[in-house]
């Protein structure tokens, strides 16, 4: 079965708008962490350096997948493979 150019470049389109998707996750997870350090922080002020740099540490990792998203969604828009 042989598919025309427009056909993949659409497919291409919902599949890069799906990846971006997986930016709601890391997002609404580095709120909730941010949140629960400032509540950690008022409550043990002494503390704020080592909560800082955990939720911090812990932000990054869950960043990489809105980045890994990004880069998917990038190179389905950008780079065509199927296209001879």
């Amino acid at each position: 079965m042989e598919f025309n150019e427009n056909f993949i470049l659409g497919c291409s389109a919902i599949g890069a708008g799906l990846a971006v998707i997986a930016g709601i996750g890391p997002g609404v997870g580095q709120g909730i962490a941010a949140g629960h350090a400032a509540a950690a922080v008022g409550r043990n002020p002494g503390a704020k350096s080592a909560i800082t740099s955990t939720m911090i540490l812990g932000q990054a990792v869950a960043e990489t997948t809105g980045l890994y998203g990004l880069i998917v969604a990038i190179l389905l828009l950008f780079v065509k493979p199927l296209l001879w």
